[in-house]
C-alpha cells in the first residue's frame, strides 16, 4: 500500500513541476510532459483502488 501511495505522490509532484515549468517557460514540451504524467497518475490511482477492492473481496470470501 505504501508503494502505491509513494508512486502516486511522486507522479503528482512531477506533473505539478512540469506545469510550473510550462508556466515559467511557455514551452509546449513541458505541458505535454505534465499531461503525460497526469495520465500515468490516474492509471496509478486506478491500480491503487483496484488493489483495495481486491483486498476487500478477499476478506469477504
Amino acid at each position: 500500500m505504501m508503494l502505491f501511495r509513494l508512486v502516486f505522490g511522486l507522479l503528482l509532484l512531477g506533473a505539478l513541476l512540469c506545469f510550473a515549468m510550462y508556466i515559467g517557460t511557455r514551452q509546449p514540451l513541458w505541458r505535454r510532459r505534465g499531461q503525460l504524467l497526469v495520465k500515468w497518475t490516474i492509471l496509478a490511482a486506478f491500480g491503487f483502488f483496484g488493489v483495495l477492492l481486491l483486498e476487500r473481496l478477499a476478506v469477504m470470501l
